[in-house]
């Protein structure tokens, strides 16, 4: 990413997928739904530029790879599981930093959801 330019973001939001989560017994057999916000820095200048996928952060693409992954998954904290979508997302794709929200609805009675929410950025990567 070039550091002149601004600090643009990609997000997907309400990414809801069936997977194993969960510590408890009958969490173990019967799968739930996460949801997953996402934001990701990507420099989109050159693509609104030439209106071309292939210059930008494909979004799509992004989505593909989490639910493949989480569908297979059988974490038991949502804590690991969002620990390791960030490892994806910045191993494969050209993302520098990521804030990743990981919901499990209904986990608490009386909630609309619970869970957590991570920062990650590639070592020595500062924000513009």
């Amino acid at each position: 990413m070039n550091t002149t330019t601004a600090f643009d973001r990609v997000f997907i939001e309400a990414l809801e997928i069936e997977t194993i989560i969960g510590i408890f017994d009958w969490e173990r057999t019967q799968k739930q739904i996460v949801s997953l916000d996402l934001e990701m820095n990507a420099d989109i200048a050159h693509a609104a530029v030439t209106d071309h996928i292939d210059d930008t952060l494909n979004y799509k693409e992004v989505a593909k790879r989490l639910i493949g992954f989480i569908e297979k998954s059988e974490f038991q904290l949502v804590e690991t599981m969002a620990e390791r979508c960030a490892e994806i997302i910045l191993n494969e794709f050209p993302v520098n930093w990521l804030r990743l929200k990981v919901s499990k609805p209904g986990a608490v009675r009386g909630s609309r959801a619970v869970g957590v929410i991570i920062e990650r950025r590639r070592a020595g990567w500062q924000a513009p």
